[in-house]
């Protein structure tokens, strides 16, 4: 961070605020039932990056939730700027967050909530760069998450579960395996393999978030002329893959050498894996 910090440097319902005074009311949907929408943009440079393809999606959800957002476009990217101004930031990640606002606890909408919105800017859980060098690690669990993972929900408990067996395990990342599909994604990055030089992944739709690292990777595979299958692949593809690597904001393209004890591939970071994460950093802003 730079020394401009500035103390209110939280954004809450309109309001800039010092971090003690960012608090949720008791009776918030979000706080109390999960009724909420996220997002988690990288910064690089201090430049939110990739941010109008995070806003659409959030727009997308919030249609999805019958969830009127209390700020357009332009506002939350004006909002994301100023987080990290008063931040101070050069590297890391703003966080937005929208709920259905504060009403006496039901379970269906109220009528009269008026929608809560939340943003600032944090350093973030950037990876240390030599593990890109060496590659991650991870683990295969069930899939126990609801069919509208398209959703960037606040609703995470499945999730958290899964990253916690991964944390418990040693390993960077929990991949999960739907019953009658295959890997989907991971606890909080998506997942692809190599084989034969073209590029597997999870298909979007309700079984996976359609993140927005993971769609920029696939647009300059496609650019590159590399093959793009989107389909499920199993366990037992997995192990065989020739590579394999995980996308998210934070990881950008995290090269995966090993799932469940088993080397994937030569057991290093393989040669498209490289070739496309530094592909996406030419895309990214940098300090001049």
């Amino acid at each position: 961070m730079t020394q401009a910090a500035v103390a209110e440097c939280y954004y809450v319902n309109g309001r800039w605020v010092r971090p003690e005074q960012a608090v949720v009311p008791v009776e918030d949907r979000g706080f109390q039932l999960g009724d909420g929408l996220y997002e988690v943009i990288r910064v690089y440079a201090g430049q939110p990056f990739a941010l109008d393809r995070h806003l659409a999606r959030l727009e997308r959800c919030a249609a999805a939730i019958e969830l009127a957002l209390p700020a357009g476009r332009d506002e939350l990217a004006a909002l994301a700027a100023e987080a990290i101004r008063r931040r101070g930031l050069l590297e890391g990640q703003v966080y937005m967050q929208v709920t259905r606002g504060v009403a006496a606890r039901v379970h269906h909408f109220p009528a009269d909530a008026q929608p809560s919105l939340i943003v600032y800017a944090m350093p973030g859980r950037i990876p240390d760069p030599a593990l890109y060098e060496r590659g991650a690690t991870a683990i295969v669990v069930p899939d126990e998450r609801w069919l509208r993972c398209d959703i960037k929900s606040i609703n995470l408990l499945p999730n958290a579960l899964a990253k916690e067996k991964a944390r418990r395990a040693g390993v960077l990342e929990a991949l999960l395996e739907r019953e009658g599909k295959g890997i989907t994604e991971g606890s909080s990055s998506n997942v692809f393999i190599v084989q034969g030089g073209r590029l597997i992944t999870a298909p979007a739709g309700p079984y996976i978030l359609r993140g927005v690292t993971r769609d920029l990777v696939i647009e300059l595979a496609h650019a590159a002329g590399v093959p793009v299958e989107e389909r499920f692949f199993s366990r037992a593809e997995l192990l065989a893959a020739d590579e394999a690597f995980l996308t998210s904001t934070m990881m950008e393209v995290m090269p995966l050498v090993q799932v469940d004890g088993h080397t994937i591939g030569t057991g290093v970071p393989g040669p498209l894996t490289r070739r496309l994460h530094a592909a996406l950093r030419q895309l990214t802003p940098s300090v001049s």
